[in-house]
């Protein structure tokens, strides 16, 4: 019995691809959280990256974008720093610096517009849709709220 002869080309493009597609699960594992979710209350899309092996993230969609009182753009109204508060909310860092912290866990830091508060905050993937997303003040009380992903 004779086994077929393959073109040069399709083996090399079958390679090609197999290679691409792996590249694409490698960079999957190491950053699986990345990508665009949707708030626990459905009213913010945060975008997450990877910043140079670390997560940071910025709200790049509102429900509501359009502040009822002044007709305008939501603002960052109650950042601590005043001369932060007439910024756009749409664009603002929320997810800074976290640290890769065991498996699909990272550690680092959560600003929350509502109060113009930085948290200590810890993010876990819980499934390919699902992270939770904790803030804790002295790191003994917690909050936490689960995303789901929007991309």
């Amino acid at each position: 019995m004779r086994l077929p002869r393959f073109q040069p080309a399709l083996i090399a493009s079958i390679v090609a691809a197999l290679f691409g597609l792996s590249l694409m699960a490698v960079a999957q594992a190491t950053m699986p959280v990345t990508g665009t979710w949707l708030s626990a209350d459905g009213g913010t899309k945060v975008r997450v990256s990877d910043c140079g092996g670390k997560l940071c993230g910025k709200v790049v969609w509102l429900n509501e974008p359009i502040d009822k009182a002044t007709g305008q753009p939501k603002t960052d109204k109650r950042n601590a720093d005043a001369s932060k508060r007439a910024r756009p909310l749409l664009g603002v860092q929320v997810v800074q610096g976290m640290k890769p912290d065991g498996d699909n866990k990272w550690s680092g830091q959560i600003y929350n517009a509502d109060d113009g508060k930085v948290y200590q905050a810890h993010v876990t993937l819980v499934s390919d849709n699902a992270m939770r997303v904790q803030g804790c003040v002295l790191g003994i009380l917690c909050k936490s709220q689960t995303w789901t992903r929007a991309d």
